[in-house]
């Protein structure tokens, strides 16, 4: 047990916690201290403080980093909950498998991903990644194991799967591997005008491709509001080659003394950003770790925000709302002159998420990042947060730090039947945020 200061990956929160160390799965749930809370941590990669505990501890489960099995032949994986989705796939891609499902970032733990029941590219398709869990042990501070999946403790199963943390500590899980050729992926980039391109394109895209994402440039009004760039993709048909490519990286060292993202950086960059490619549509082959992880090739790119660090805003909202409140969500952020250098935009399918508090739905999900910029962003959030209340929205929990209790309670309606599955000796800041007063 050690006392040390923890950031979420936003960098905006940051405070000393007692942090507590599992080293083995078989290890005893740590106990907190008379009155105190403690909550299962990974690698810290959610945004702002769903995974920390201000004024209480955390129980740090990087350690548990071991595989347990893995049938090369039906692409069943059981590891450890530390094991980082990097280190899966560095593992089961030369042997012909893939997650099923994977977030923006490699770097992130098996627990986490269950904690927060990630997407990924290719929700219209596979869902979240929770409905590809088989089976996982959850630990309980009374000593309870119980092992859950969709047809075992089912209440426990889904009260996990998207409960961040809150229900004890997942020790190992099973996941199911999807079959692949090899690691590259046939890619078509295709440039769109507005928003209204944007939605015809996903109609045809999604019935031809497994993956789809779009760019979009914030800062576009008027006939330009929401264009961007689509990228549609499939595993291609290449056999396995004898090794993985490692991905070249660079490094922020440090932050820099004031945020790297302003309006001119952000114009020059959505400009060229747009402009990237000559054709309207670029065809290309692509390692794997290109398409799913851009960002991973800037270690600590956080850092470029500076030392007081952004924020990300995800929503998502219905489909029948979803054209209209878009661009209402586009056309606000671009009038207050702030935005993002990544925006993305992607439409949730029809494949139902198996967690109580599940972010995917069927729908639109915009991201963005967002510098500090205290007094004027404080004025940005909560219209963004009218228009998507409006629409029948909610936020990503996994990448929020400041969202009202009121719109998380309105956009996760079995959070009072889930709070009677959190532990009792768990609690996060971001739970007592969002429920205090309710």
């Amino acid at each position: 047990m050690t006392s040390r200061v923890v950031c979420s990956w936003g960098n905006v929160i940051c405070a000393p916690h007692v942090v507590h160390g599992l080293h083995s799965r078989d290890d005893r749930f740590p106990a907190p201290p008379v009155g105190g809370t403690v909550l299962p941590f990974g690698n810290g990669r959610s945004y702002g403080d769903s995974c920390l505990n201000l004024g209480g501890g955390l129980i740090e489960t990087r350690a548990l980093d071991r595989f347990i099995h893995f049938d090369r032949d039906t692409g069943v994986l059981a590891c450890e909950a530390g094991v980082l989705l990097a280190d899966i796939l560095r593992l089961v891609v030369p042997a012909g498998w893939f997650l099923s499902v994977v977030p923006g970032t490699c770097y992130v733990t098996v627990g986490g991903a269950i904690a927060n029941d990630v997407h990924g590219k290719n929700h219209h398709q596979a869902g979240s990644f929770g409905r590809h869990v088989r089976r996982f042990e959850l630990l309980r501070s009374d000593g309870a194991r119980l092992t859950c999946s969709p047809t075992t403790n089912t209440d426990w199963f889904a009260a996990t799967v998207g409960g961040l943390g809150l229900t004890g500590v997942v020790t190992w899980a099973e996941l199911q591997l999807r079959p692949i050729r090899g690691p590259y992926l046939d890619v078509e980039s295709i440039r769109f005008a507005n928003l209204d391109e944007f939605f015809a394109l996903c109609a045809q895209t999604e019935r031809d491709y497994e993956y789809t994402v779009a760019w979009v440039d914030c800062l576009g009004r008027g006939k330009r509001l929401g264009r961007g760039m689509l990228q549609c993709a499939n595993h291609a048909p290449d056999q396995v080659p004898a090794g993985l490519r490692p991905q070249k990286t660079m490094a922020i060292p440090f932050p820099p003394p004031v945020s790297l993202v302003n309006a001119v950086s952000l114009r020059v960059f959505n400009t060229l950003y747009y402009y990237r490619q000559r054709g309207r549509v670029k065809r290309s082959k692509e390692y794997f770790q290109k398409f799913f992880f851009p960002l991973d090739r800037i270690l600590h790119w956080n850092r470029l925000y500076g030392p007081r660090g952004f924020y990300q805003y995800q929503c998502v909202v219905p489909t029948a709302a979803a054209e209209a409140a878009t661009a209402e969500l586009l056309e606000t952020i671009a009038r207050s002159g702030q935005g993002s250098f990544l925006a993305v935009l992607k439409r949730f399918g029809t494949p139902a998420s198996p967690g109580m508090l599940s972010f995917p739905r069927e729908g639109v999900t915009l991201a963005l990042d967002f510098p500090n910029r205290g007094a004027t962003l404080e004025r940005l959030f909560p219209a963004l947060d009218r228009v998507v209340s409006s629409a029948g929205g909610t936020l990503y929990p996994a990448k929020d730090g400041r969202m009202p209790g009121s719109l998380f309670r309105g956009g996760y309606p079995r959070w009072r039947e889930f709070s009677q599955y959190i532990d009792p000796a768990c609690s996060s800041s971001f739970w007592r945020r969002v429920t205090e007063n309710a």
